[in-house]
């Protein structure tokens, strides 16, 4: 035989036998999960196992996917093993969306498509709570739980404060589950409402009677408008009833108002103490004249006697009268201060 031909044919026997082995180590993996597949109706080959193998597919979660769906009696076109594979390509919970449809499946009450779960997977919600909340409604607290402030504050119109705790019952809204706002929304708008409705209260009596009127008016503002949620009922737990906010206002306006007048008040006095000083300067002012016009009197006495105007006789009787004047205002309490220093004055020879 020709040792070159032997060479070959041995190559090619090496070859078809790594073949063969590899073809055997596949078909050894993937075999248990082919056969399940084939017992159970699914429809996964053992090409699209060895596919996924290439295209880095986990194959059991996508063949158990597909078998849970197959005995669930889920019957929808699109629940394919191409668009299972696709959705785990999209990092997406293959076993999540398929309890989902089985959940919706069986409460007979929802419409839910591959699509449409894969989508509000993908979206970053969580497909089967939002399929449970839908058949069974969750309640809400508002404020919640870990709130900082374990009540609602709000006003009415006579001035008393009112501490409220409210329970919302939402139910999940599937159609509007992509785009909708979350729980943070609903309980941010109830809030709002709330206050609202009892702001709008003449009396705090009236919604201590009737708390209902809260919850109907709050349901009357479609608050689930754009959300993931629809709101089934709004309840008020606890209602308790706090300071009285209108008062204190109202005192703190007077301590504000008595705070101006005192103002307004130091006010004027500093101006009418700049006036009685601007008084007293005038006075003072006044005083120095006159004083001024005394100390000239000698000084004309002097001369009215030096040049014959007046005699002495006319002197001493001006001297006596002064005299007189001012021991009569001594005895009567009323005498001036600076007096008139005329008297003491001898005439100029």
């Amino acid at each position: 035989m020709n040792p070159a031909l032997f060479a070959v044919s041995a190559a090619f026997i090496v070859i078809g036998a790594i073949i063969a082995l590899v073809f055997l180590a596949v078909i050894s993996r993937y075999f248990w999960l082919w056969i399940q597949a084939v017992m159970t109706g699914a429809k996964v080959g053992i090409y699209d196992l060895i596919g996924m193998l290439f295209r880095r597919v986990d194959a059991r979660t996508i063949v158990r996917g597909k078998i849970m769906a197959v005995a669930a009696g889920i019957e929808d076109p699109d629940l394919t093993t191409q668009a299972l594979e696709a959705h785990y390509l999209a990092r997406g919970n293959v076993p999540q969306v398929i309890r989902a449809l089985i959940a919706a499946r069986k409460s007979r009450q929802i419409t839910l498509s591959f699509r449409e779960a894969a989508a509000i997977d993908l979206a970053g919600r969580d497909v089967l709570d939002a399929v449970q909340t839908s058949v069974y409604p969750k309640v809400i607290d508002c404020p919640p739980r870990n709130s900082s402030n374990p009540f609602l504050d709000a006003i009415a119109k006579d001035g008393i404060q009112l501490k409220v705790k409210a329970r919302v019952t939402v139910r999940a809204n599937l159609q509007r589950l992509i785009g909708g706002a979350t729980e943070e929304t609903i309980i941010a708008r109830v809030g709002q409402g709330i206050v609202s409705a009892i702001g709008s209260a003449d009396s705090h009596k009236v919604v201590l009677e009737n708390p209902d009127m809260i919850s109907k008016a709050v349901l009357a503002s479609r608050l689930d408008d754009q959300t993931a949620f629809e709101i089934v009922s709004i309840d008020i737990a606890d209602i308790d009833v706090g300071e009285n906010i209108g008062a204190r206002l109202q005192a703190d306006r007077a301590e504000a108002d008595t705070r101006v007048a005192r103002a307004k008040a130091e006010s004027r006095r500093a101006e009418a103490v700049a006036i009685e000083q601007e008084m007293f300067a005038k006075i003072e002012e006044s005083r120095a004249v006159v004083v001024a016009s005394e100390a000239s009197v000698p000084i004309a006495i002097a001369e009215a006697l030096q040049k014959g105007r007046l005699n002495v006789m006319d002197y001493y009787k001006l001297r006596n009268i002064t005299a007189d004047t001012e021991m009569r205002q001594s005895i009567a309490g009323t005498s001036t201060t600076g007096p008139s220093n005329a008297s003491n004055q001898r005439p100029a020879n």
